[in-house]
């Protein structure tokens, strides 16, 4: 069982980059653990360390100014390698929700798998909530998921967003592919004994 995700409210890391990929989000020399513990220290790692190891004062989540439970990217996050360890850097960090215009469909999809909700929104709202953040750090968004709404709270523009039903019923309810498969065991019983 997963956290369940229903309503967030949070303030926001704004990352306006474009064609962020999965190197970049978690870089290949970190992918030799196989659980998901200590990846969020590594996220970003080359942009958030120097050669020498210390915090990057220009990147973002060094800054101390946006924090939150939502990184709101620039268009085509998560494009690159299959790699699931991109999702649990994301999550293992602290972030509940991704917003852009894009995601690569394997990124979205291990995102989802993990926990982790991945918003696509069109363009213009993507670029209002950049300017929004930058305007006040304190903005917040607020992500609805089960009625699939994400609303700046600092201009109050709402947009909906499209998710698979599958996907979303299992983080509305905290439940991974296996804990979906346990919570509908007696109805998959009940067909196969028809059978």
């Amino acid at each position: 069982m997963k956290e369940k995700f229903t309503i967030l409210t949070s303030t926001c890391v704004p990352l306006p980059l474009e064609n962020v990929d999965t190197d970049q989000i978690i870089p290949a020399r970190f992918l030799k653990a196989t659980t998901r513990e200590g990846f969020g220290d590594n996220l970003f790692r080359d942009w958030r360390y120097d050669k020498a190891d210390k915090p990057n004062p220009d990147f973002i989540l060094n800054q101390g100014t946006c924090k939150g439970d939502i990184l709101v990217a620039g268009k085509n996050f998560g494009s690159g390698s299959s790699r699931e360890h991109a999702a649990w850097a994301i999550t293992g960090y602290g972030f509940r929700a991704v917003v852009s215009s894009f995601f690569a469909d394997i990124f979205k999809n291990n995102s989802m798998n993990n926990g982790l909700l991945p918003v696509v929104v069109s363009p213009g709202f993507l670029s209002e909530l950049f300017e929004s953040i930058e305007s006040s750090p304190a903005t917040t968004l607020t992500i609805d998921l089960p009625s699939q709404t994400i609303t700046n709270n600092a201009t109050g523009r709402r947009e909906s967003f499209a998710i698979n039903p599958y996907k979303k019923d299992c983080l509305v309810n905290g439940l991974d592919d296996i804990d979906y498969l346990l919570a509908n065991k007696s109805k998959i019983e009940t067909y196969e004994q028809r059978l």
